[in-house]
């Protein structure tokens, strides 16, 4: 499981023109998920997110989870984590997750998120999507639970 994660002031995910997602200040995840990916890799995933130290405490020390914060979490399905840029110019997506075992996948991780953090929002899974974010600082992380990076 891969994700990237910006903290941001506020963030809006549209499928079609229609809203589907909208937050305050919190994190903006894209999630991308491949067939190995199982209840650790989604443990993991929800403990680093909503565990990370990236919001400002009182000294302005990056010291505070989303949690510390009252935060919220917009999360966005994005395949293309996986696409692999290493050979040639065009991406391959073969380490991507077939979308069934994928939307299951996605389904489990919103379950275990939202029993960390009550205010979560998503877009629409494997949806062509406009977001729109504002990013705070800015701080961008990389996450994967295999930990390859």
């Amino acid at each position: 499981m891969r994700a990237v994660v910006q903290r941001i002031e506020d963030a809006k995910v549209y499928t079609e023109g229609t809203l589907d997602g909208k937050i305050g200040k919190g994190l903006l995840v894209y999630i991308g998920f491949c067939p190995e990916d199982g209840k650790k890799d989604i443990d993991y995933m929800v403990s680093k997110i909503t565990g990370l130290r990236i919001f400002e405490d009182e000294a302005g020390k990056m010291n505070l989870s989303v949690k510390d914060v009252d935060g919220e979490i917009l999360i966005v399905s994005q395949f293309t984590l996986y696409g692999d840029c290493r050979k040639g110019r065009r991406p391959s997506f073969i380490r991507a997750g077939s979308p069934k075992e994928a939307q299951e996948t996605y389904e489990e991780f919103l379950d275990a998120i939202r029993k960390e953090v009550s205010k979560v929002s998503t877009g629409t899974f494997q949806a062509e999507m406009q977001v729109v974010s504002t990013n705070d600082g800015p701080v961008t992380l990389l996450l994967d639970s295999e930990k390859g990076f």
